[in-house]
């Protein structure tokens, strides 16, 4: 994390320590890459809300305890992710009464961190995507909905489905080219 970064990051969360209304901001610069994180992990859509929505409630109401050593905050987010996700399979392996189906590592690496970040990049810019191709991304990829069922929920042709899906692959497309271009180390930087 560049210096400029990690300060700015030191002092808001200094400042949600003082205030917990603060911790809006922290909650909304993290948010994407602990929900990609966990869907990594969880595959299940409602779970991962669930956990995400967990680990932001357990990181606040643990705030005062954090301790700044220049490791980034997310990384102890992904650390109550994990925890979090732990916990949820041994208490489903509990309450079932089947041995653990999964192992589940709550240690990461950075090519699981470098992971979550992609995913959250790709988040962010299908948030930004025109509101019908938006809504045919998440039909399609959160939801899982076959092009015919999209169809027929937003009441428009396969066609007209599949070009909406179309144009979005190219927007998020184009828009993660210029990010590269744009980042160090990119070809503009």
């Amino acid at each position: 994390m560049p210096p400029k970064t990690d300060a700015r990051e030191r002092l808001l969360i200094e400042a949600a320590q003082k205030d917990p209304a603060r911790f809006t901001e922290l909650y909304e610069e993290n948010f994407e890459r602990v929900y990609a994180f966990v869907t990594r992990r969880v595959q299940n859509r409602s779970d991962a809300e669930d956990l995400t929505a967990e680990v932001f409630q357990h990181a606040l109401a643990n705030l005062a305890r954090f301790e700044w050593r220049g490791v980034p905050f997310v990384a102890w987010l992904y650390r109550i992710a994990g925890n979090a996700i732990a916990d949820r399979w041994q208490r489903l392996s509990r309450e079932s009464g089947k041995p653990e189906a999964e192992t589940v590592s709550v240690d990461f690496d950075d090519s699981e961190i470098e992971n979550a970040e992609r995913r959250a990049l790709l988040f962010r810019n299908v948030a930004n995507l025109p509101a019908d191709q938006r809504r045919v991304i998440e039909m399609r990829f959160a939801e899982e909905k076959s092009i015919r069922e999209i169809s027929k929920e937003l009441g428009r042709s396969t066609g007209a489905v599949k070009q909406l899906q179309f144009r979005a692959f190219e927007k998020l497309r184009e828009q993660v080219y210029e990010e590269f271009r744009n980042r160090p180390g990119g070809r503009n930087g």
